[in-house]
C-alpha cells in the first residue's frame, strides 16, 4: 500500500534530487494538502510508501520551477500536477515523472 514517487531529470539523465513535492486530496470541490516531502538523492519520496490513504481523487504537485532555477535554468511549467484516483486504501501506486524545462512525461502503475 502507499504511493511511490520518483522524479527524474530529463536534461542531465539522472535522478531529480531536492524536488519539493506535495500530495493533495480532493474534498468538497477543493484540494487539501495531506503530505509534503522533498525527493531524496535518488529522486524518490520515501515518506509516502507503506502509508494508507483513503479512497478518492489525489494529485501530486512537483515544484519544477524551484528545481530548474537551482540548476540555472527556467521552466515553462513552474509546477507539474498529476491527478489520479485511489481506488482502495490497500492499493499501491508507482508514479515516475521525467522533468525537463519545456516538457514532462509521467508513468502511473499500480
Amino acid at each position: 500500500m502507499g504511493i511511490a514517487v520518483q522524479a527524474l531529470d530529463g536534461v542531465y539523465g539522472r535522478s531529480a534530487a531536492g524536488v519539493r513535492t506535495r500530495l493533495d486530496h480532493a474534498d468538497n470541490g477543493g484540494w487539501n494538502s495531506v503530505a509534503e516531502a522533498e525527493t531524496d538523492r535518488e529522486g524518490r519520496v520515501q515518506a509516502w510508501r507503506g502509508r494508507r490513504f483513503e479512497r478518492g481523487l489525489y494529485r501530486i504537485v512537483l515544484d519544477s520551477d524551484r528545481y530548474f532555477v537551482g540548476l540555472g535554468l527556467s521552466a515553462a511549467y513552474p509546477e507539474v500536477a498529476l491527478t489520479f484516483r485511489m481506488r482502495a486504501e490497500t492499493d499501491s501506486y508507482q508514479i515516475q515523472v521525467m522533468l525537463s524545462p519545456y516538457s514532462y512525461s509521467a508513468y502511473f502503475g499500480s
